[in-house]
């Protein structure tokens, strides 16, 4: 049998395209460096008053700056913690912990470190017993109301600044938190009307795709019943928006700890402001852990809205990201290294060992429902390895 071989134009087109990406790195490096270089210009004149400022700093301010920075992801894994134990899923808050760090450590400084982070977060959360559902539902509406605690630090930074503040922006990411509350909480109680409807919507996709009417439905029902898993009260929900408030403050107390270090004295609003700023930056992935963009807008802010000098102003953000940056990194590494390494080379065999389980207890429970007697089944969890 002749094989057909390949056409010049598409064996041309790849290195074409390689050449594309090649150049589109060289561009994004030569950008960085600019920028880099014109950071540089511009700090210059004050750089040996912010070196000054670095070898008189204040070390009581420097141990709080560190002590608060380390309350923040505490209370980032008493988040994560309590939006597990929503959905049935209990875990110690040193794991829990230790899981922030880890994944903090990737995101700061790995290229597309959130992917890293989340699929790292996701994982282990699947290894203590957390559905998928339940998994995804966590990271997504941690992020949500971390995201909409930075709105509120903002928008209130904005406004005692002095600046105009559309509505739209403070209400949306707090009607999104509350939405995602309230349709989990919506399933969780009406499973058979939302069930009709998956039904109604896949009986419709699967005649346009011309598959058996069925075709499907195992998976929504899994889905719905382990979103039904999900008990999400007015107590959790009150833990979890508190300790989300708490991880945010105390981040936002680290910066100005960090600015009493260097002998500054900001003003709150624009700290917030900065603050707010800076971590939206930070979330745009231009570099890992917003490194120079995050740096650049602390400087910038801190000058311009917190009222302190330039000098001041490059010394507090390099105690701040030194603490926040370097040391939450360095120290993330070390948990992941010594805790979670070993877990590495066995997660396919633990995976399809956790599915195995799962459609074992979900055609059980079917079958339950159904009045059918079943023998009795080891429930035992598959060993971590």
């Amino acid at each position: 049998m002749k094989v057909a071989e390949p056409r010049p134009e598409h064996v041309a087109a790849a290195p074409r395209k390689r050449n594309r990406l090649r150049w589109l790195k060289w561009l994004a490096g030569f950008a960085l460096i600019a920028l880099l270089v014109g950071e540089g210009i511009y700090l210059w004149p004050r750089l040996h008053e912010s070196w000054q400022a670095l070898t008189e700093i204040h070390w009581g301010w420097l141990a709080a700056c560190i002590a608060t920075q380390a309350i923040s992801l505490s209370a980032f894994g008493r988040v994560q913690k309590q939006l597990l134990q929503a959905g049935g899923v209990r875990v110690r808050q040193s794991k829990s912990l230790s899981v922030i760090y880890g994944s903090t450590a990737m995101a700061l400084t790995l290229p597309a470190g959130q992917v890293f982070s989340t699929a790292f977060t996701y994982r282990e959360t699947r290894r203590w017993g957390a559905s998928p559902v339940v998994a995804s539902w966590q990271l997504a509406i941690s992020g949500v109301i971390a995201a909409a605690g930075l709105a509120v630090l903002g928008v209130g930074g904005a406004l005692l600044v002095g600046g105009s503040v559309n509505t739209f922006t403070l209400i949306l990411p707090i009607a999104g938190v509350l939405a995602i509350v309230l349709a989990v909480r919506y399933v969780s109680a009406h499973p058979q009307s939302i069930r009709s409807a998956a039904r109604w919507v896949l009986h419709k996709v699967n005649d346009f795709r011309n598959l058996p009417a069925d075709a499907g439905q195992e998976r929504i029902d899994e889905i719905i019943e382990q979103v039904q898993s999900v008990q999400l009260g007015k107590r959790d929900a009150g833990l979890t928006i508190s300790w989300s408030a708490v991880h945010r403050l105390a981040d936002v107390a680290c910066l100005g700890f960090a600015c009493f270090a260097v002998g500054a004295d900001p003003r709150l609003s624009g700290l917030l402001f900065a603050f707010a700023a800076a971590k939206a930056v930070g979330s745009v992935p231009l570099a890992p852990g917003g490194l120079v963009v995050v740096d650049a807008t602390l400087i910038a802010l801190l000058t311009s809205a917190a009222s302190i000098s330039a000098s001041q102003a490059v010394a507090a953000a390099f105690v701040y990201r030194a603490v926040s940056f370097i040391l939450v990194a360095i120290v993330g590494w070390i948990v992941f290294l010594v805790i979670f390494r070993k877990h590495q080379p066995k997660d396919l065999e633990y995976d399809i060992a956790l599915e195995q389980r799962e459609a074992k207890e979900l055609h059980r429970e079917k079958q339950a429902n159904l009045d059918i007697p079943q023998p009795p089944t080891d429930r035992a969890d598959p060993e971590p390895a």
